[in-house]
């Protein structure tokens, strides 16, 4: 694996798991937190929750503050693309944001053949699938390989606990989870964002196999992206110089995300159902480093760890920011 440029400190920080601020509408997601705030904003706080198999896994330290501020500097550099809700960054963990009502599906592309989960091209490929979210396959596909061009497999957004559901483009219109022009509009905007990722990823050394992006409506309307993006949660991100060797050798690429932690998962029999697997603690100092390596090649600048714990900076760069 590549080695970072910033050094993690020994011990590790206690990750942040959580937070609790005097605002309203508080409402806790795998990874964020997020509150209502007057005319029309709301507050993202990104907490260093790792998810797999749509279950909360662990924490890993720096991981919130990586998703939050590489997100921004995707946000800035793709508003050419579409817009999107970010407005400003009070703290290295937290968004400041437009308010905008999510769109029912998650939309993923996909410019390889790869995965582990259930709603995985492999997964479902290797199982002998070879029509996967609309698309035909033909056989003889290898793991790990390019697809022609990238395609668009979107899946519902489980709740609750549920699995997310595989969806053709054609189901998303038919079963009225889109409307079809509105639909239209994001898939175009899907594929240039994932364009634009595959751009910068090969001049930072990385290919994008594949990324997850969430859109929605601000309130007069407006199509915006929101959440994260091409971040190592959201996305696949492989190390290009040795990926020919490794598909060679029948190996998996080396990778800037959390898919060491599913792998390591799958390998000890979990597939998201009943007890989570206690996993190594190398494990989870070799996720810190991916994700703080994938920040510094995508955006050219050195990480700047913030202070733990994590929590009280938050409270501290909040005191002294206009919210009302």
């Amino acid at each position: 694996m590549s080695t970072t440029s910033t050094q993690i400190g020994t011990p590790a920080p206690t990750p942040l798991d959580g937070i609790e601020l005097p605002l309203d509408d508080r409402r806790v997601g795998k990874v964020r937190v997020s509150y209502a705030l007057p005319n029309g904003r709301r507050l993202f706080v990104t907490t260093d929750r790792l998810s797999a198999f749509d279950r909360i896994i662990a924490g890993v330290p720096y991981k919130g503050q990586v998703l939050n501020q590489l997100s921004m500097w995707w946000f800035q550099n793709t508003g050419d693309i579409i817009s999107n809700h970010a407005i400003s960054e009070p703290d290295p963990n937290v968004l400041l944001a437009v308010a905008a009502t999510p769109l029912p599906v998650e939309v993923i592309v996909r410019g390889y053949i790869t995965g582990v989960t259930d709603t995985a091209l492999w997964t479902q490929y290797a199982r002998g699938d070879r029509t996967i979210y609309g698309h035909q396959f033909p056989d003889g596909l290898s793991k790990n390989t390019a697809l022609p061009t990238p395609i668009i497999t979107p899946t519902t957004k489980g709740a609750d606990g549920a699995h997310d559901e595989p969806l053709s483009s054609v189901a998303v219109v038919e079963r009225g989870l889109v409307d079809g022009e509105l639909w239209g509009r994001v898939e175009a905007a899907a594929l240039a964002l994932f364009d634009r990722g595959t751009e910068r990823g090969a001049a930072a050394g990385l290919i994008l196999a594949d990324t997850k992006y969430e859109f929605g409506l601000s309130a007069n309307g407006d199509l915006l992206l929101i959440d994260e993006v091409h971040t190592p949660d959201s996305s696949r991100w492989w190390i290009e110089e040795s990926y020919e060797q490794r598909l060679r050798a029948g190996d998996e690429p080396e990778s800037l995300d959390k898919e060491v932690v599913r792998r390591a998962l799958a390998d000890a029999g979990y597939t998201g159902e009943g007890p989570i697997p206690e996993l190594a603690p190398e494990v989870w100092s070799a996720t810190s480093a991916r994700y703080i390596d994938a920040y510094e090649r995508l955006t050219g600048a050195k990480f700047i760890p913030g202070t733990y714990p994590a929590g009280r900076r938050i409270h501290a760069a909040l005191a002294g920011l206009e919210i009302n």
